[in-house]
């Protein structure tokens, strides 16, 4: 056996201990990887110098969170895609794995063929040229939507013609970056979500949500829903969660107004159309934090970072993230089922 280490870390008066056995079964494999398209390094677990990331499933029950990364992405040294995936419904594990795998490699293929094509989207992003208030090339940020909303179409017709997923009545959320140098390309489909952690001119590491909880409570959403003839309500017993019906039909409300597949509902505006956004990284930035909503749902984004930054090393900053979520629903949420939690840590300095 191994050397065994404690680490404490406090939170909120509380003080947790970690032991670190050095056995396989206990500790992150880092060379738990394969190849992607174009030679990237794809990760579906462990850690890397400047990734951590760990997912759990919740009480009793298959986990249907999917995670992975893929390090030089497309083939960009230094580059990373990571996106996390929570699934839902009968076959949402089947469905959320599925596009686990299969979007970063669309999407490296995509951009492949633009690059074959005379438009090279990643050299262009630090070409000159007229640039928004991020400081990113317009028509650059214009063909990376492009291309992630053409990878996000693909994923969710082949999800519609994959029979033995069985995606009519499940479906999965997905949020996304990716990163080249300083900059930093967020899509999102769903309620799980992407909080980057910044300094401040004090210094004090603050939350920067990057992605919007797609759910029935936006107006934009819920109008787009109810245009296609979809339904926005809350069932009595849980008045605080509106959710999108179809009207007429033996199929479950949904919490959120965009996932893959669900397409017992996709004729009533459920949207397979991720947000897109960009974000030009400075030096006060520390990390980005990518996790499903059982995560958010008892954690703040404020705790979230705090709890990421007191985690010594780095490489256990997701598995202690979770855990603390883990607590989190035993204690705010007694006699509620623990959600599953995947989550994926990008450390923007090694």
């Amino acid at each position: 056996m191994g050397a065994c280490c404690s680490m404490h870390i406090k939170y909120k008066g509380k003080r947790r201990s970690e032991y670190e056995d050095d056995l396989p079964e206990n500790r992150e494999k880092s060379h738990d990887t394969k190849t992607g398209h174009n030679g990237a390094i794809l990760r579906l677990r462990g850690s890397s110098p400047f990734i951590s990331m760990y997912t759990r499933n919740g009480h009793n029950r298959i986990n249907q969170d999917a995670m992975t990364v893929w390090e030089n992405f497309t083939g960009e040294k230094g580059a990373f895609f990571c996106g996390v995936f929570d699934g839902h419904g009968p076959s949402g594990h089947r469905v959320a794995r599925y596009a686990c795998h299969t979007l970063p490699s669309k999407l490296s293929l995509i951009i492949e063929v633009s690059q074959l094509n005379g438009c090279r989207e990643n050299d262009a992003l630090v070409s000159a040229g007229q640039n928004d208030s991020y400081g990113v090339n317009k028509d650059t940020f214009s063909s990376w939507k492009t291309s992630l909303i053409k990878a996000f179409k693909e994923v969710d017709e082949d999800l519609d013609s994959e029979f033995s997923l069985h995606s009519y009545s499940s479906g999965t959320t997905a949020v996304t970056i990716v990163k080249q140098d300083e900059h930093l390309i967020v899509s999102n489909l769903g309620d799980s979500r992407a909080v980057l952690g910044s300094r401040n001119n004090k210094n004090r590491l603050l939350p920067i949500q990057l992605t919007v909880d797609l759910k029935p409570s936006i107006p934009n959403e819920a109008e787009r829903i109810e245009e296609c003839g979809g339904k926005v309500f809350a069932m009595d017993e849980e008045p605080h969660v509106l959710r999108v019906w179809a009207p007429g039909q033996d199929c479950a409300g949904l919490a959120m107004t965009r996932a893959f597949g669900d397409f017992c509902l996709k004729y009533y505006g459920l949207s397979s159309i991720p947000e897109v956004s960009y974000r030009r990284l400075t030096s006060r930035d520390e990390f980005v934090v990518l996790a499903s909503d059982g995560v958010w749902d008892v954690l703040t984004n404020k705790e979230v970072i705090t709890i990421v930054e007191s985690v010594k090393p780095q490489s256990r900053a997701a598995e202690v993230l979770v855990d603390y979520a883990v607590q989190a629903w035993r204690s705010r949420c007694p006699g509620s089922e623990v959600d599953d939690c995947a989550v994926i840590c990008l450390f923007l300095k090694e």
